[in-house]
């Protein structure tokens, strides 16, 4: 048996198996990637690297062993995630594994923006193929916005649609550890856990965040989403991609990525990560 890592080359991925070697041996972990030398420091780590592309379904014959602990971080190509992570279920259910976990979004049934509709899909098929699951129902990532500073700091604004709504994002390493408590702890299978951020913060205290860590002044424009949407696809990002991005600010804005239910502290083991310690982080490593 195994601890699996699906996707394990990715940002999130990475993290996981940082958090997984804190308390579980090399030798008992295995990551299934797409590229084989992209994998390579994980390999030199004594990680298995298990090759196989989500999009080609026979490279998942034998990516999967019975007993093994699979997590199926979900994939980046919207609008095409949903045959990408049957074919993963498939082969899971194949190899009788022991526990399939997914990331999927906050909210789960209930989350009626159009980014979650991929990820209702894949929790009705996980539900559906009979396997032991855990869904963890990821939240916003902090670095969605502080990995993006440069226009922020270059024009002086956070410009988004969403109003005076709230996010309770978390970093990505929080995410992780919560990942790696769920594949290695006992009591997850069944379980379907909304986790975000311990505080809830909008798009004006973050604006006021950056004001105080550089010492300048960076304001909040909140726009209407038909500007929104054409400064994006302006910007060059591909309407459909754009639409989305508006569609999650109005999300915001009626308070569905509010919610702070400490399901994530509760699995990390920790609290999370502040607003403001991930802007710090962000500016230090502009």
């Amino acid at each position: 048996m195994s601890i699996v890592v699906c996707g394990a080359s990715g940002a999130l991925g990475r993290l996981v198996i940082d958090e997984l070697l804190a308390t579980v041996s090399a030798e008992q972990l295995a990551v299934v990637v797409r590229n084989r030398e992209k994998a390579a420091d994980l390999a030199a780590r004594g990680i298995e690297l298990r090759i196989a592309d989500y999009s080609e379904p026979e490279t998942l014959t034998g990516a999967f062993r019975t007993g093994d602990r699979v997590l199926l971080i979900s994939g980046s190509e919207i609008g095409r995630r949903v045959p990408q992570h049957t074919a993963v279920i498939e082969a899971a259910k194949a190899a009788g594994v022991a526990q399939l976990a997914y990331t999927s979004v906050l909210g789960g049934p209930a989350a009626d923006f159009r980014l979650a509709t991929e990820h209702q899909v894949t929790e009705q098929a996980i539900l559906d193929s009979g396997l032991p699951y855990t869904f963890l129902r990821n939240g916003w990532y902090t670095e969605n916005y502080t990995e993006h500073l440069a226009p922020v700091l270059e024009h002086g604004a956070v410009v988004a649609s969403a109003g005076e709504g709230r996010i309770a994002s978390a970093s990505r390493a929080d995410y992780a550890a919560a990942a790696a408590a769920a594949l290695t702890g006992e009591g997850h299978l069944g379980a379907a856990y909304e986790l975000s951020g311990d505080v809830a913060w909008s798009f004006a205290e973050y604006a006021a965040e950056l004001s105080r860590q550089t010492g300048r002044t960076i304001t909040y424009n909140n726009i209407p989403a038909d500007a929104h949407l054409e400064i994006l696809t302006g910007a060059g990002l591909p309407a459909p991609l754009a639409e989305i991005f508006v569609d999650v600010d109005a999300a915001v804005g009626r308070g569905l990525l509010e919610g702070t239910s400490g399901d994530l502290a509760r699995l990390a083991g920790r609290p999370t990560t502040l607003l403001a310690d991930s802007v710090a982080a962000a500016l230090t490593a502009s």
